[in-house]
This record gives C-alpha cells, structure tokens and sequence, in this order.
C-alpha cells in the first residue's frame, strides 16, 4: 500500500502546485460573488471553475474512485468503501475575496474509510503540506517531526469566532485554560498550523471537505482529531471537530459541555 500512498501523493502535489499558478493570478480579478447558506458563506465563479478542473482530473486519472466536493462536481455518495477524495477548492474564500491571502486548496484522500493520503496548499505562500499514515507529513519537500505534546495552558488554539462569542459547548472556558486565541478564517491555514506547532487546538464545525485532508496529515503526524461527543469521526457528516495535541484535545473534551 505504501507504492500506492506514494503515487497519489505525488499526484495531489502536482494537481495541487497547478491549482496555484491559476489561483495566484485571479486573485485580484474581479469575482462573480455570490451567497450559500448566509451572507458570510461565500463562493465565487473561481470556486466553481477551480472545483470542476480538480474533479475532471481526478477522474480522469482514477476513474474507479469516488469525489466528495464543496461546490457539487463531485458524487452523491453515502458509502466510504474504495478510494475516496474529497475536495475544497478554495478554503477561505472569504479571505480570497477580501484580503486576497491566507486561503488553501485541499484534497483528502480515503481508502475504505481510513484516511490515506491529504495534501493542503497555502496558496500565496505556495507551501504544500502532504502525506499519510504510511508516507509521513512534509513541507515541500521537507518532512515534519511530530509537535511536542503540549498541555492547553502552554499554547494558543483556534476555535470558530461564533461559537466562542456564544459561548458555544464553553468554549470560553476553553480559550481560558489556554495562552490565547487566534482565528484565521480558513481551516487548511489552521492545520497548516497545528502541523508546524504554532497553534495546539482547533475546533470548530467542519464540512466533509474542510476535515477530509487535515484529518490525514494531523493523525499521520501523531495529533488527535475527535468529535466533540467523543462518537467516531463520520466523513460524510458535518460535525463539531476538536484537533490538536493528544494532551491539549484531552482537555479539552473534558471542558466542552454536550
């Protein structure tokens, strides 16, 4: 399995690096913008364009597989079995549209429901984070040592804007027991973090596409990824998520309130 963890991956960071050398150049276009579920839920006709390019090739090299994505190119799929990818075009896309930085594209790979292979690439620093279980995490083409292991009193955590302003599950106690709180408004900037150790925790609630490559890279990297109910990751459902160091996730849990 280790071949074909390989050739996959080799296979996003292509796929990956081409999506940028688009992105980095319709930045600054003007956008056709429009609203999802709300007027903060954003998607633009790039979305939309840089989704089916993804889907399209994916299919066309692994036509057998199956391609769970954002904007509705992919499948309607209520099975894990076989090869699985899961796709976000463009991660952040508010950021994308107002300040032109700090948004990611990610593709999540699964092999009969277990992560296997993920890929996330900030797209104007043109750092791609990638790898599994089987292959380890890189940074390029540098490989990544595990985090240290950090209490939640000895690091900063990322958790959704609203659900701290809610007080949402207490997450106010949660930013209290740590050093801080950051919000970055794009969860593969958020993993991109946790991977190199600058954050500890990140929660919030997460759509199969936003996970999917995070998931891979965190546990491939020795951090926990759990539901807040502490039931199994499902990734065909949306769900409160809790990533981060095995310890700080620990806490965590035993702070949030069902």
């Amino acid at each position: 399995m280790k071949e074909k963890s390989q050739e996959i991956d080799n296979f996003l960071v292509g796929l990956l690096h081409d999506v940028v050398s688009k992105l980095v150049k319709e930045v600054k276009m003007n956008k056709n913008v429009n609203t999802k579920s709300g007027p903060n839920d954003l998607v633009t006709n790039f979305d939309k364009s840089t989704e089916k390019g993804i889907v399209e090739i994916i299919k066309e090299h692994y036509p057998d597989s199956s391609v769970v994505s954002e904007e509705g190119f992919g499948d309607d799929i209520k099975s894990m079995s076989g090869l699985v990818f899961f796709v976000d075009p463009i991660d952040g896309t508010m950021n994308f549209v107002k300040c032109h930085d700090s948004f990611a594209s990610m593709v999540g790979v699964y092999l009969d429901g277990e992560p296997f292979v993920g890929a996330i690439i900030n797209v104007m620093q043109d750092k791609i984070y990638h790898g599994g279980p089987e292959l380890g995490v890189f940074e390029n083409d540098q490989r990544l040592s595990e985090p240290i292991n950090q209490e939640l009193k000895e690091g900063l955590v990322v958790i959704s804007g609203p659900m701290v302003l809610k007080n949402y599950l207490n997450t106010q106690d949660v930013v209290g027991k740590s050093s801080g709180i950051r919000i970055f408004g794009c969860a593969g900037i958020v993993f991109e973090h946790l991977l190199t150790g600058k954050e500890i925790i990140y929660m919030s609630y997460l759509k199969p596409w936003d996970l999917a490559a995070g998931r891979v890279l965190c546990e491939s990297l020795g951090l926990s990824v759990a539901r807040v109910d502490e039931k199994p990751v499902d990734m065909l459902q949306s769900q409160v998520v809790i990533a981060g160091t095995k310890k700080a996730v620990s806490e965590v849990l035993k702070t949030v309130k069902i």
